[in-house]
């Protein structure tokens, strides 16, 4: 029997923090305790007062895989995760093909096996003909179903109306949302490129994927939820504007219900604003666009007043090559899931969010909301996806970083916290150093 013991850790969990032990026998977490007692053969890890945090849900990623396996793919883009301590992630369906159908799902799942150093999970997609692939998904093969009700690639823009009413009607597991109105974005690209020529830049993305094109699908979105009693979850809030379209308050409530309307954010929001363009460029060109100071600051204290519920990464990969093009032609999207944990404690450090805070939206939340069964919590019976944390300064180095496309919007940065280890399945996968071992990764389960 497997055993490892951590101890001396300052764990969190459920809105608390606390100084104790934590056994892992057999891949989950077997006691948490103040002085337990070593065991014959068991292997020891003192913390030291490090941090202890159970491994954080990434509920939006892009590896890329299958079809588009030069940015990135599962093995490359799990294996950065887990560095940064992200144990379990959901991946998005617009890949080539695109996952419409319960046979290309599977396909995910099948190629995903040994493969995912964390804990994986794949999203269905939604277009204007697959109606009814939807409605007969079983919804324990799926953390939810993703709608582009804005511009996307592929076959997986829906616009037509009676279609959307019809998959908000029936869906069978939580929809899950890109909201931004492409009509609007067409017509200020056209406009943006008549006036700027050759001189348009990604300075100008955030006005050509405006805060009205989002706040406008969002406002669809949300009441077509309202009409149907559906599950939504509107992804990558980017304007300070959508706030007021979702409830403020825990996303599990006293009485045990929970929110019917839920919103995330992205790291990216709260660590970049426009005036980073000039700097950066297309490296943080996406959609929906990184905007204002202001929205910055007004995502970071939703976040705070729960009115955000979630923060993930919209993980995105694109070759550097691809990044260079000129702004019409160059690819939206970021690398971020190496470094999104220490980016968000970098908030605890600024004193505007408390570790606490980080733990609900990145790790219980993400389970919470998508019935994930047993992860995302320090507590005994679950599976002991664990992240070990300290409190030492790096810089971001190109050399260092795992994801394939080997660049992030985050080099030359400082953050004053890193991963020191990270457990999957109870299986030391990284060591602060390196990856260490083989890959971990399981099959997310839903409780539905």
């Amino acid at each position: 029997m497997s055993s490892t013991l951590i101890t001396n850790a300052r764990m969190v969990n459920e809105g608390r923090t606390f100084d104790g032990d934590l056994r892992i026998e057999n891949g989950r977490i077997a006691q948490i305790g103040d002085g337990l007692a070593t065991r014959a053969g068991e292997e020891v890890v003192d913390a030291a007062g490090r941090w202890l945090l159970p491994g954080m849900i990434d509920d939006q990623v892009h590896f890329r895989e299958p079809g588009l396996t030069h940015k990135g793919d599962v093995a490359t883009e799990s294996a950065a995760a887990v560095a940064g301590g992200l144990t379990s992630f959901m991946d998005m369906p617009n890949t080539n093909p695109p996952t419409l159908n319960a046979q290309a799902l599977q396909a995910k799942y099948d190629a995903a096996a040994g493969r995912a150093w964390g804990n994986y999970g794949f999203y269905m997609g939604a277009s204007n003909d697959n109606l009814e692939h939807i409605q007969t998904l079983d919804p324990k093969t799926a953390p939810g179903i993703k709608v582009f009700m804005g511009a996307s690639t592929g076959n997986m823009l829906v616009d037509n109306p009676e279609t959307l009413d019809a998959i908000f009607r029936d869906a069978p597991t939580p929809i899950i949302t890109h909201c931004e109105d492409t009509p609007m974005i067409d017509a200020n690209a056209k406009a943006f490129a008549e006036k700027y020529g050759d001189a348009l830049s990604a300075e100008q993305h955030p006005d050509i994927r405006s805060r009205e094109a989002c706040l406008k699908s969002s406002l669809l979105a949300t009441s077509l939820a309202k009409k149907h009693g559906t599950r939504l979850h509107v992804l990558h809030i980017s304007t300070a504007d959508e706030l007021a379209l979702f409830e403020k308050g825990p996303l599990i409530r006293a009485d045990g219900s929970r929110k019917q309307i839920t919103a995330e954010t992205c790291i990216h929001f709260l660590r970049f604003d426009r005036g980073d363009y000039a700097r950066l460029g297309n490296l943080i060109k996406c959609n929906p666009a990184i905007k204002e100071a202001s929205d910055r600051q007004a995502l970071t204290a939703a976040l705070v007043e729960d009115v955000i519920d979630v923060l993930a990464t919209d993980h995105a990969p694109h070759t550097w090559e691809e990044k260079q093009k000129p702004y019409p032609q160059a690819p939206s999207g970021l690398p971020l899931v190496q470094y999104a944990l220490v980016a968000a404690l970098e908030l605890v450090h600024e004193g505007k969010l408390r570790i606490e805070q980080v733990v609900q939206k990145f790790a219980h939340a993400p389970a919470q909301l998508f019935d994930v069964e047993q992860r995302g919590f320090l507590r005994e019976g679950c599976f002991a996806d664990l992240v070990l944390v300290e409190d030492i300064p790096f810089t971001v180095k190109r050399e260092d970083i795992l994801s394939k496309c080997a660049w992030s919007p985050f080099e030359g940065m400082t953050f004053r916290s890193r991963i020191a280890s990270t457990w999957v399945n109870g299986q030391q996968v990284w060591n602060g150093r390196e990856l260490v071992g083989q890959p971990a990764g399981r099959r997310l389960t839903f409780d539905r």
